[in-house]
């Protein structure tokens, strides 16, 4: 999982936002500064559709320098190259129409959807009570990559509907969404599944901060002292 604030990140520039919610992946590049593991780092370089374009094309590099009288030859097949990368990016890496129907039990995308909400409700209403808001929906978007046969790719961010922005977490509300937010049953690996079945890379849950309860104010009032 990837926290996308903007201390989490080298150009928080690339999280600003006219709307919600706010898609990365795709349309940002976004630079890891701290709070990310190597692999995620990794997951993130294989994410550039350009160099995955280039990967697939070094079988070519590799038969021009093998036999270089046919150089010419390779360089001149664009058609192939073309069908080499559909090929990968839309049989390899993802699924079809079928493979998606046949990826889910019955049921299994409710119940973890559900659990979702109720995982992301929670979150959302503590860090509005440890804030003191009264207005300004807050939103917990969950975006993954629609790749398939490669670890899953998620980024986590907590967007208000108050600028619209993405929120600066301080690290008790980034500790709060890690130890909280992924736990069995609903794991990244489950939730994924349910991305590529439906063709669905984002899932926002938003909360009201005016449907806060007095009790929870008080306790995370309480908390603070």
């Amino acid at each position: 999982m990837f926290l996308v604030t903007p201390t989490t990140v080298l150009n928080p520039v690339a999280l600003e936002t006219r709307h919600i919610p706010r898609q990365f992946l795709g349309r940002s590049m976004l630079i890891p500064w701290r709070g990310v593991s190597l692999a995620v780092i990794l997951r993130l370089v294989f994410e550039i559709e350009m160099l995955r374009y280039i990967t697939s094309l070094l079988p070519f590099v590799a038969a021009a320098l093998v036999w270089p009288d046919k150089a010419i030859v390779i360089a001149q097949a664009p058609l192939l190259m073309f069908m080499v990368i559909y090929a990968v990016e839309m049989r390899f890496l993802r699924l079809t129409p079928a493979a998606r129907d046949a990826l889910l039990e019955p049921g299994e995308a409710d119940r973890v959807l559900d659990l979702l909400r109720v995982r992301a409700v929670s979150i959302l209403s503590r860090i509005a009570a440890g804030r003191g808001l009264t207005d300004g929906s807050l939103h917990l978007v969950v975006e993954q990559s629609d790749m398939f046969r490669v670890a899953p790719l998620t980024l986590v961010s907590v967007q208000s509907e108050d600028g619209p922005q993405v929120l600066r977490l301080d690290p008790g509300e980034e500790a709060l969404i890690r130890d909280t937010l992924f736990q069995p049953p609903l794991t990244e690996h489950a939730l994924h599944r349910i991305t590529l079945a439906q063709d669905e890379q984002i899932r926002d849950v938003a909360f009201d901060p005016r449907n806060l309860s007095a009790h929870a104010r008080l306790a995370a009032l309480m908390g603070q002292g």
